[in-house]
């Protein structure tokens, strides 16, 4: 009884192993003459189970033929046809899927995912899926045309540019064109992409492009037109001296520096009571001007005598307070060389004197 205990334990844990060692993939697969394709081949990784081989096959004409093998000694492309065009992720538990570049019209074919797992009691539990490979000539499509990030209407000056985007077997080779008048065509570029660095108001135009690759030769296809438009530039004006001057902000003053006020500014009219100020003050400066005009003139109708002692002794000491007579004798003036004053000789008490009369009209000049 205990040895068909364990016999079903075995089948059940070798059925569950099974299940989650099964392999998924695709019964068929298009791919595009010299384009790429991925053959999925995937599985549930299980504790206890190691990958251990992992093989690639080909049949075609009834021939099979081993593509990739991947073992504990490294990654190896056996057919020489598929090198540097097949690969498989690397660090990817669970993926051996494949990837072909560059297709070619023989590739198509059955192609064979092999995947062998080792278990703790050394065990080799091995599961297979087969794909069908179709590689086929694909003609381009219709072209479409997209537009950089600014659109179709572009200022004047700004960078943009035009894509050219068909599908199809590659290569896909590409021109542009710009309709003139009369229905000419005006070719600018064989890229997919048509750039400006910066555009013109001549630019403006209606554009479009064509697109073919080597299936169907002479089958080309021509997209839509689009018109792109250049606008012009605003022109920027200067503002003249005097708009400039009303417009300018006044200046802000800092610490002690004085306030510049703009010239220009409209001014507020002064204070009633500064007109007030200013007419006292000038009241006041016409009063002393009068004043002092009155004092010249009675100054100048009193004679101005200067009198000068010349002394004929030894005189220490002049009393002031002793009233001493004069007599002053007129003594008449050169007209020729005296002219400024009028001289008088007086004679007391052995002092020389002469008295001398200015004549005010001198001192004015």
């Amino acid at each position: 009884m205990g040895e068909v205990v364990q016999l079903v334990v075995f089948v059940m844990a070798f059925i569950s192993c099974n299940a989650l060692l099964d392999l998924s993939g695709v019964h068929q697969v298009k791919g595009t003459w010299m384009g790429s394709t991925t053959l999925p081949c995937t599985y549930m990784p299980s504790e206890g189970f190691t990958q251990q081989t992992l093989i690639w096959s080909m049949e075609r004409d009834y021939s099979t033929s081993t593509i990739f093998r991947r073992d504990d000694s490294g990654d190896h492309v056996l057919l020489s046809r598929f090198r540097d065009r097949v690969s498989i992720p690397k660090h990817s538990p669970g993926n051996a899927s494949l990837l072909i570049e560059n297709l070619e019209i023989p590739d198509s074919g059955h192609y064979t995912c092999q995947v062998i797992w080792r278990s703790k009691n050394n065990s080799l539990i091995t599961k297979e899926v087969t794909t069908m490979v179709k590689v086929v000539k694909v003609p381009v499509t219709k072209p479409i045309i997209r537009a950089g990030e600014l659109g179709l209407a572009v200022p004047a000056g700004a960078r943009t540019s035009l894509t050219c985007v068909a599908s199809g077997s590659p290569p896909i080779s590409y021109r542009w064109f710009r309709s003139g008048p009369g229905g000419k065509a005006l070719l600018l570029s064989s890229q997919a992409e048509l750039a400006w660095d910066s555009l013109r108001p001549s630019d403006t135009g209606k554009y479009y492009c064509e697109a073919e690759n080597r299936v169907r030769a002479g089958a080309v296809q021509q997209s839509d037109a689009v018109e792109l438009t250049v606008r012009e530039s605003p022109v920027t004006q200067q503002p003249s001296p005097e708009t400039d001057r009303h417009s300018r902000p006044p200046l802000t003053p800092r610490g002690d520096a004085p306030q510049q006020v703009p010239t220009g500014a409209p001014r507020a009219p002064p204070p009633p009571h500064l007109y007030a100020l200013a007419a006292a003050l000038g009241g006041a400066a016409l009063g002393a001007l009068l004043a002092a005009l009155l004092r010249w003139r009675r100054n100048k109708a009193e004679p101005l005598y200067e009198v000068v002692f010349h002394s004929t002794a030894d005189v220490t000491r002049l009393e002031t307070d002793v009233e001493v007579p004069v007599k002053c004798l007129h003594k008449e003036t050169n007209s020729k060389t005296e002219t400024s004053n009028d001289t008088f000789a007086m004679k007391d008490n052995g002092h020389d004197s002469i008295c001398i009369r200015k004549n005010p009209d001198a001192d004015l000049l």
